[in-house]
């Protein structure tokens, strides 16, 4: 059995060293900085997110949507509720084969639209402190993992 120092240093190296653990700080920097730099539009990074994946990809379902954003159903239904709320998507009622599509309607391309600068300003920022060389190895890398997910043979 490990003593509390040796349980001590092994703790550490797995917060040094865990990608899910690494990957979930910066993201939750990350995720503050664009979320102070959206605040004028009432809109968190995630709806900002949200709304640009509905209008990127135009009227689809809820799971398509959850499926291309790597979200689970319920998850994006729920965050899904107050942009419904505020009147920028519209999510029709369940059809014929039990699913909701979901679409943007004016308003939410209008916040959209007056989000962009922001999004912009924080994504200068974000990409100057990260080094932006360093941006196009890590957004493949990121991709990389996310469709390694989807193969039988995931991490």
């Amino acid at each position: 059995m490990a003593s509390p120092r040796d349980i001590t240093g092994l703790a550490q190296s797995l917060l040094d060293t865990c990608l899910c653990h690494n990957v979930r700080m910066a993201s939750r920097v990350v995720s503050r900085a664009y979320d102070e730099a959206l605040r004028p539009t009432g809109l968190r990074a995630t709806q900002v997110a949200v709304l640009a994946a509905v209008g990127a990809r135009g009227a689809l379902s809820i799971k398509s949507l959850a499926d291309s954003m790597e979200m689970e159903r319920t998850t994006l239904t729920r965050n899904l509720r107050p942009l419904e709320e505020q009147g920028y998507v519209f999510i029709a009622p369940e059809g014929r084969h039990r699913s909701r599509v979901l679409r943007l309607t004016a308003s939410g391309q209008a916040v959209l639209l007056e989000a962009l600068p922001l999004w912009e300003r924080a994504q200068r920022s974000a990409l100057r402190q990260l080094g932006e060389q360093r941006w196009p190895a890590v957004r493949k890398a990121f991709a990389d993992l996310v469709n390694k997910v989807h193969r039988p043979t995931a991490l």
